[in-house]
Protein backbone atom coordinates (compact mmCIF):
# COMPACT_ATOMS: atom_id res chain seq x y z
CA UNK A 1 0.00 0.00 0.00
CA UNK A 2 2.74 2.47 0.89
CA UNK A 3 4.48 1.97 -2.45
CA UNK A 4 1.24 2.83 -4.29
CA UNK A 5 0.75 5.93 -2.17
CA UNK A 6 4.33 7.01 -2.81
CA UNK A 7 3.58 7.08 -6.55
CA UNK A 8 0.23 8.91 -6.73
CA UNK A 9 -0.96 9.79 -3.24
CA UNK A 10 -2.39 12.98 -4.73
CA UNK A 11 -5.12 10.93 -6.44
CA UNK A 12 -6.17 8.74 -3.49
CA UNK A 13 -8.80 9.23 -0.80
CA UNK A 14 -7.41 11.93 1.52
CA UNK A 15 -8.43 10.17 4.74
CA UNK A 16 -6.70 6.98 3.61
CA UNK A 17 -3.50 8.83 2.76
CA UNK A 18 -3.54 10.84 6.00
CA UNK A 19 -3.82 7.67 8.06
CA UNK A 20 -0.51 6.37 6.72
CA UNK A 21 1.86 8.83 8.34
CA UNK A 22 2.64 12.21 9.86
CA UNK A 23 1.91 15.46 8.05
CA UNK A 24 5.41 15.86 6.62
CA UNK A 25 5.45 12.28 5.28
CA UNK A 26 1.99 12.59 3.74
CA UNK A 27 2.91 15.93 2.15
CA UNK A 28 6.00 14.40 0.53
CA UNK A 29 3.95 11.53 -0.90
CA UNK A 30 1.33 13.95 -2.22
CA UNK A 31 3.86 16.25 -3.87
CA UNK A 32 5.90 13.38 -5.32
CA UNK A 33 2.74 11.94 -6.86
CA UNK A 34 1.63 15.33 -8.14
CA UNK A 35 4.99 16.03 -9.77
CA UNK A 36 5.02 12.57 -11.33
CA UNK A 37 1.76 13.40 -13.07
CA UNK A 38 2.83 16.94 -13.90
CA UNK A 39 6.04 15.83 -15.59
CA UNK A 40 4.13 13.87 -18.20
CA UNK A 41 3.71 17.15 -20.04
CA UNK A 42 6.36 19.89 -20.48
CA UNK A 43 6.38 22.57 -17.79
CA UNK A 44 6.11 26.06 -19.16
CA UNK A 45 7.38 29.42 -18.09
CA UNK A 46 10.89 28.77 -16.84
CA UNK A 47 13.52 31.35 -17.69
CA UNK A 48 16.52 30.30 -19.74
CA UNK A 49 18.78 32.53 -17.68
CA UNK A 50 20.94 30.28 -15.51
CA UNK A 51 21.35 31.37 -11.89
CA UNK A 52 23.07 28.64 -9.87
CA UNK A 53 23.15 24.96 -8.97
CA UNK A 54 21.32 23.27 -6.13
CA UNK A 55 21.24 19.65 -4.86
CA UNK A 56 18.92 17.28 -6.68
CA UNK A 57 15.62 16.54 -4.91
CA UNK A 58 13.19 13.68 -5.69
CA UNK A 59 10.66 14.97 -8.22
CA UNK A 60 13.07 17.26 -10.08
CA UNK A 61 13.00 16.91 -13.85
CA UNK A 62 15.93 14.87 -15.23
CA UNK A 63 16.43 17.42 -18.02
CA UNK A 64 17.50 19.98 -15.39
CA UNK A 65 20.34 17.81 -14.06
CA UNK A 66 23.86 19.02 -14.83
CA UNK A 67 25.36 15.80 -16.18
CA UNK A 68 28.83 17.29 -16.57
CA UNK A 69 29.09 17.90 -12.84
CA UNK A 70 27.63 14.44 -12.19
CA UNK A 71 30.33 12.88 -14.38
CA UNK A 72 33.15 14.81 -12.69
CA UNK A 73 32.13 14.55 -9.05
CA UNK A 74 29.48 11.83 -8.84
CA UNK A 75 27.11 14.47 -7.41
CA UNK A 76 23.58 15.12 -8.68
CA UNK A 77 22.86 18.85 -8.93
CA UNK A 78 20.09 20.71 -10.70
CA UNK A 79 20.41 23.84 -12.78
CA UNK A 80 18.42 26.58 -11.10
CA UNK A 81 17.07 29.37 -13.25
CA UNK A 82 16.42 32.95 -12.30
CA UNK A 83 12.63 32.75 -12.50
CA UNK A 84 12.62 29.94 -9.94
CA UNK A 85 13.95 32.28 -7.26
CA UNK A 86 11.59 35.20 -7.91
CA UNK A 87 8.41 34.14 -6.14
CA UNK A 88 7.69 34.82 -2.49
CA UNK A 89 4.54 33.15 -1.17
CA UNK A 90 2.62 33.11 2.10
CA UNK A 91 -0.01 30.52 2.98
CA UNK A 92 -2.78 31.71 5.32
CA UNK A 93 -4.34 28.80 7.24
CA UNK A 94 -7.60 29.22 9.16
CA UNK A 95 -7.41 27.20 12.41
CA UNK A 96 -10.62 28.48 14.02
CA UNK A 97 -13.05 26.14 15.76
CA UNK A 98 -15.37 25.69 12.78
CA UNK A 99 -12.46 24.16 10.86
CA UNK A 100 -12.26 21.28 13.37
CA UNK A 101 -15.55 19.79 12.11
CA UNK A 102 -16.49 16.85 9.93
CA UNK A 103 -19.87 15.48 8.97
CA UNK A 104 -18.55 11.93 8.84
CA UNK A 105 -15.98 10.31 11.14
CA UNK A 106 -14.59 8.45 8.14
CA UNK A 107 -13.52 11.79 6.65
CA UNK A 108 -10.85 14.22 7.76
CA UNK A 109 -11.96 17.35 9.57
CA UNK A 110 -11.70 20.50 7.52
CA UNK A 111 -8.65 21.49 9.57
CA UNK A 112 -6.87 18.15 9.19
CA UNK A 113 -7.44 18.29 5.44
CA UNK A 114 -6.35 21.94 5.27
CA UNK A 115 -3.17 21.31 7.27
CA UNK A 116 -2.03 18.57 4.91
CA UNK A 117 -2.97 20.67 1.91
CA UNK A 118 -1.01 23.64 3.29
CA UNK A 119 2.02 21.42 3.90
CA UNK A 120 1.82 20.01 0.36
CA UNK A 121 1.53 23.46 -1.22
CA UNK A 122 4.48 24.71 0.84
CA UNK A 123 6.62 21.73 -0.16
CA UNK A 124 5.65 22.07 -3.82
CA UNK A 125 6.73 25.72 -3.84
CA UNK A 126 9.94 24.96 -1.96
CA UNK A 127 10.75 22.25 -4.51
CA UNK A 128 10.61 25.02 -7.11
CA UNK A 129 12.99 27.12 -4.99
CA UNK A 130 10.29 29.62 -4.13
CA UNK A 131 10.32 31.41 -0.77
CA UNK A 132 7.36 30.18 1.29
CA UNK A 133 5.91 31.30 4.61
CA UNK A 134 2.93 30.30 6.75
CA UNK A 135 0.45 32.26 8.85
CA UNK A 136 -1.96 30.32 11.09
CA UNK A 137 -4.87 32.34 12.42
CA UNK A 138 -8.16 32.24 14.28
CA UNK A 139 -9.23 35.34 16.18
CA UNK A 140 -5.56 36.33 16.15
CA UNK A 141 -2.35 35.26 14.44
CA UNK A 142 -1.20 32.01 16.07
CA UNK A 143 1.92 31.42 13.98
CA UNK A 144 3.85 33.56 11.51
CA UNK A 145 6.71 31.96 9.59
CA UNK A 146 8.37 34.46 7.25
CA UNK A 147 8.85 33.34 3.61
CA UNK A 148 12.24 31.72 3.03
CA UNK A 149 13.67 29.38 0.42
CA UNK A 150 16.60 28.24 2.53
CA UNK A 151 17.30 24.79 3.88
CA UNK A 152 15.37 24.22 7.08
CA UNK A 153 12.28 26.18 6.01
CA UNK A 154 10.30 23.00 5.43
CA UNK A 155 11.01 21.88 9.02
CA UNK A 156 9.91 25.26 10.37
CA UNK A 157 6.62 25.09 8.48
CA UNK A 158 5.89 21.52 9.57
CA UNK A 159 6.70 22.39 13.19
CA UNK A 160 4.35 25.37 13.08
CA UNK A 161 1.51 23.13 11.89
CA UNK A 162 1.81 21.29 15.21
CA UNK A 163 1.45 24.48 17.24
CA UNK A 164 -1.61 24.68 19.54
CA UNK A 165 -4.35 27.19 18.98
CA UNK A 166 -7.85 26.89 17.60
CA UNK A 167 -9.80 29.82 18.96
CA UNK A 168 -13.54 30.05 18.62
CA UNK A 169 -13.79 32.76 15.98
CA UNK A 170 -11.76 33.63 12.88
CA UNK A 171 -10.66 37.11 11.82
CA UNK A 172 -8.99 36.98 8.44
CA UNK A 173 -8.09 40.66 8.50
CA UNK A 174 -5.25 40.14 10.97
CA UNK A 175 -3.85 37.29 8.86
CA UNK A 176 -3.95 39.30 5.64
CA UNK A 177 -2.27 42.23 7.37
CA UNK A 178 0.49 39.88 8.55
CA UNK A 179 0.85 38.50 5.01
CA UNK A 180 1.29 42.02 3.66
CA UNK A 181 4.08 42.67 6.14
CA UNK A 182 5.81 39.40 5.18
CA UNK A 183 5.73 40.23 1.45
CA UNK A 184 7.58 43.51 0.85
CA UNK A 185 7.43 42.96 -2.91
CA UNK A 186 4.97 41.32 -5.27
CA UNK A 187 4.17 37.73 -4.33
CA UNK A 188 1.50 35.08 -3.88
CA UNK A 189 -0.95 34.76 -0.98
CA UNK A 190 -2.93 31.52 -0.63
CA UNK A 191 -5.85 31.53 1.84
CA UNK A 192 -7.11 28.12 3.01
CA UNK A 193 -10.34 28.54 5.00
CA UNK A 194 -13.97 27.46 5.30
CA UNK A 195 -14.82 31.18 4.95
CA UNK A 196 -17.31 31.14 7.82
CA UNK A 197 -16.68 34.83 8.43
CA UNK A 198 -17.86 38.19 7.25
CA UNK A 199 -17.27 38.61 3.51
CA UNK A 200 -15.94 42.15 3.75
CA UNK A 201 -13.34 40.98 6.27
CA UNK A 202 -11.82 38.98 3.41
CA UNK A 203 -12.64 41.21 0.45
CA UNK A 204 -11.21 44.46 1.84
CA UNK A 205 -7.70 43.13 2.60
CA UNK A 206 -7.72 41.03 -0.60
CA UNK A 207 -8.34 44.16 -2.64
CA UNK A 208 -5.54 45.92 -0.78
CA UNK A 209 -3.14 43.07 -1.57
CA UNK A 210 -4.17 43.14 -5.22
CA UNK A 211 -3.57 46.90 -5.39
CA UNK A 212 -0.09 46.25 -4.00
CA UNK A 213 0.54 43.87 -6.91
CA UNK A 214 0.16 40.56 -5.08
CA UNK A 215 -1.60 37.55 -6.59
CA UNK A 216 -4.19 35.97 -4.28
CA UNK A 217 -5.75 32.50 -4.38
CA UNK A 218 -8.56 31.36 -2.08
CA UNK A 219 -9.17 27.66 -1.43
CA UNK A 220 -12.62 27.39 0.16
CA UNK A 221 -12.62 24.18 2.24
CA UNK A 222 -16.01 22.51 2.69
CA UNK A 223 -17.14 19.22 4.17
CA UNK A 224 -19.63 17.48 1.82
CA UNK A 225 -22.21 17.55 4.63
CA UNK A 226 -22.09 21.35 4.61
CA UNK A 227 -23.40 21.55 1.05
CA UNK A 228 -26.52 19.48 1.71
CA UNK A 229 -28.25 18.37 4.90
CA UNK A 230 -27.94 14.69 5.72
CA UNK A 231 -30.67 12.70 3.88
CA UNK A 232 -33.17 11.14 6.28
CA UNK A 233 -32.35 13.51 9.12
CA UNK A 234 -35.42 14.63 11.13
CA UNK A 235 -35.55 17.11 13.97
CA UNK A 236 -32.15 18.55 14.70
CA UNK A 237 -30.39 21.24 16.68
CA UNK A 238 -28.10 23.28 14.42
CA UNK A 239 -25.19 24.83 16.34
CA UNK A 240 -22.68 27.41 15.13
CA UNK A 241 -19.34 26.15 16.56
CA UNK A 242 -17.89 29.66 16.73
CA UNK A 243 -20.78 31.68 18.21
CA UNK A 244 -22.41 28.62 19.88
CA UNK A 245 -25.79 29.91 18.75
CA UNK A 246 -28.25 27.00 18.49
CA UNK A 247 -31.37 26.83 16.28
CA UNK A 248 -33.81 23.86 16.43
CA UNK A 249 -35.42 22.90 13.12
CA UNK A 250 -36.91 19.99 11.22
CA UNK A 251 -34.38 19.05 8.54
CA UNK A 252 -37.09 18.26 5.99
CA UNK A 253 -38.51 21.77 6.36
CA UNK A 254 -35.23 23.58 5.80
CA UNK A 255 -33.35 21.24 3.41
CA UNK A 256 -34.30 23.00 0.17
CA UNK A 257 -33.78 26.47 1.63
CA UNK A 258 -30.44 25.38 3.11
CA UNK A 259 -29.23 23.99 -0.23
CA UNK A 260 -30.22 27.19 -2.04
CA UNK A 261 -28.56 29.37 0.62
CA UNK A 262 -25.27 27.47 0.37
CA UNK A 263 -25.30 27.60 -3.44
CA UNK A 264 -26.02 31.34 -3.34
CA UNK A 265 -23.24 31.96 -0.80
CA UNK A 266 -20.69 30.08 -2.92
CA UNK A 267 -21.76 31.99 -6.02
CA UNK A 268 -21.39 35.30 -4.15
CA UNK A 269 -17.89 34.38 -2.97
CA UNK A 270 -16.90 33.35 -6.48
CA UNK A 271 -18.31 36.51 -8.04
CA UNK A 272 -16.88 38.98 -5.53
CA UNK A 273 -13.44 37.42 -5.54
CA UNK A 274 -13.39 37.20 -9.35
CA UNK A 275 -14.21 40.90 -9.55
CA UNK A 276 -11.25 41.51 -7.25
CA UNK A 277 -8.95 39.50 -9.53
CA UNK A 278 -8.65 36.60 -7.08
CA UNK A 279 -8.47 32.91 -7.99
CA UNK A 280 -11.19 31.01 -6.11
CA UNK A 281 -11.85 27.28 -5.82
CA UNK A 282 -14.17 25.23 -3.64
CA UNK A 283 -12.29 22.30 -2.10
CA UNK A 284 -14.22 19.32 -0.72
CA UNK A 285 -12.61 17.34 2.09
CA UNK A 286 -13.41 14.08 0.29
CA UNK A 287 -11.56 15.19 -2.86
CA UNK A 288 -8.01 13.90 -3.52
CA UNK A 289 -5.29 16.38 -2.56
CA UNK A 290 -4.18 16.62 -6.18
CA UNK A 291 -7.31 18.62 -7.08
CA UNK A 292 -6.62 21.73 -4.92
CA UNK A 293 -2.88 21.30 -5.44
CA UNK A 294 -3.40 21.83 -9.17
CA UNK A 295 -5.34 25.02 -8.39
CA UNK A 296 -2.54 26.38 -6.21
CA UNK A 297 0.10 25.40 -8.77
CA UNK A 298 -1.88 27.14 -11.52
CA UNK A 299 -2.08 30.29 -9.38
CA UNK A 300 1.71 30.22 -8.96
CA UNK A 301 2.26 29.80 -12.70
CA UNK A 302 -0.03 32.72 -13.55
CA UNK A 303 1.96 35.14 -11.41
CA UNK A 304 3.82 37.53 -13.78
Amino acid sequence: MVSTVAHRADLLDPATVAALGRIEIVARWIVDGFLTGLHRSPRKGFSVEFAEHRPYQPGDEPRLLDWRIAARSDRLVVKQFEEETNLRATILLDVSRSMAWTGDRARLTKLAYAERLAAAIALLLLRQRDAVGLVRFDATVRTAVAPRARRGQWKRIVASLDDPGAGRASHAGVAFAQAGRLLPRRGLVVLISDLLLDAEEVLAPVRALRRAGHHVAVLHVLDPAERELIPGARDALFVDPESERAVPAAAADVRAAYRDTVARALAEWRGELARSGVAYEVVSTDAPFGVPLRRAFAARQRLP
